[in-house]
């Protein structure tokens, strides 16, 4: 375990901090926090309700800490992304050299699977930038799979007295998206689709999600539609029949997966990050991504699964 690593980094330094007490969140993020404005650094806060509590009742008003919305900021993996470059964009524009944030993303429930991802995909995506990032996890809650693959996608990990270590499972992105991972199942595929096409036209399936996700509210609706349509037309041009479409709805949600017999898209950050420029490529999942509420992807030996959730 080394100390002082804030003062060799450079780039984008990606940490873990597992805590196990109140006590130790906020030893390290405290510190972490209030030293950026100090060096001129800006620093930016994007946690739950009760981590945001525990900081705001540490850091004085002045601190020049900005608290962040997390429901906005981590409404869906893609658009996190986006949100981010755009951000650090913008204050790298200003002239800064260096740029804090504590970002606490989601971790219960099925939507675990697509943060994962972003976890491991944003080692890439803000490869380019000169930020600290810092995304506690609470021990006593966090369930051991999500622990396991937080040690995965972080390359180091924080620990009070501004101590930082390598983390042994640290795996390269590309290997970690490549990986054959299933996402736990939906609450609502707990029973049979209310429907499911074969070979169905795009125009097709997007009225049976109309019909069936009536019950969404009607920009949901919208946005799902729209996302269903591009993973069919993909399923087609790019997969391999036959192309089977299940439609769970109920309770406000609504839940589709596209599955095709292909082995899905090479680039391992297909759908996370939009398409090189010139690309005809990749830009139907990365709108899917960015419409629906959740999206996950699956390859086994029966096909490609792309599955979307709107709530």
């Amino acid at each position: 375990m080394r100390s002082g690593a804030a003062a060799d980094r450079t780039g984008y330094f990606h940490e873990a901090l597992r805590y196990h007490s109140d006590a130790e969140l906020l030893d390290v993020v405290v510190p972490f926090l209030a030293g950026g404005p100090v060096a001129g650094e800006p620093t930016y806060v994007a946690c739950g309700g009760r981590t945001t509590a525990l900081l705001r009742d540490v850091l004085p008003p002045s601190s020049g800490v900005e608290f962040l919305a997390p429901g906005a900021t981590y409404a869906r993996p893609a658009a996190a992304i986006r949100a981010y470059q755009a951000l650090l964009s913008r204050d790298i524009a200003t002239g800064v050299d260096q740029i804090r944030i504590v970002g606490e993303v989601p971790t219960a429930g099925p939507t675990w699977h697509s943060w994962a991802r972003y976890e491991a995909a944003i080692n890439h995506a803000f490869g380019g930038f000169p930020l600290w990032s810092l995304c506690p996890y609470d021990a006593r809650v966090t369930p051991p799979a999500v622990l396991d693959d937080v040690a995965r996608t972080h390359p180091s990990f924080a620990a009070p007295g501004d101590r930082h270590e390598p983390s042994r499972a640290y795996t390269e992105p590309p290997l970690f998206l490549r990986e054959g991972r299933t996402a736990a199942p939906d609450p609502l595929q707990a029973g049979p689709p209310a429907a499911t096409l074969v070979d169905a036209t795009p125009a097709e399936a997007r009225a049976a999600v109309r019909r069936l996700g009536a019950g969404l509210p009607a920009p949901s609706l919208d946005d799902l539609v729209i996302a269903v349509n591009e993973t069919i037309t993909n399923a087609f041009l790019y997969g391999h029949p036959p192309v089977h479409v299940r439609i769970w709805a109920g309770d406000g949600r609504a839940v589709v997966t596209v599955t095709d017999a292909g082995r899905g898209p090479g680039d391992p950050y297909a759908g996370l990050l939009p398409p090189p420029a010139g690309s005809v490529t990749g830009r139907g999942l990365w709108i899917t991504h960015q419409t629906c509420t959740h999206v996950t992807t699956a390859r086994d030996e029966t096909g490609w699964t792309v599955r979307m959730t709107a709530e």
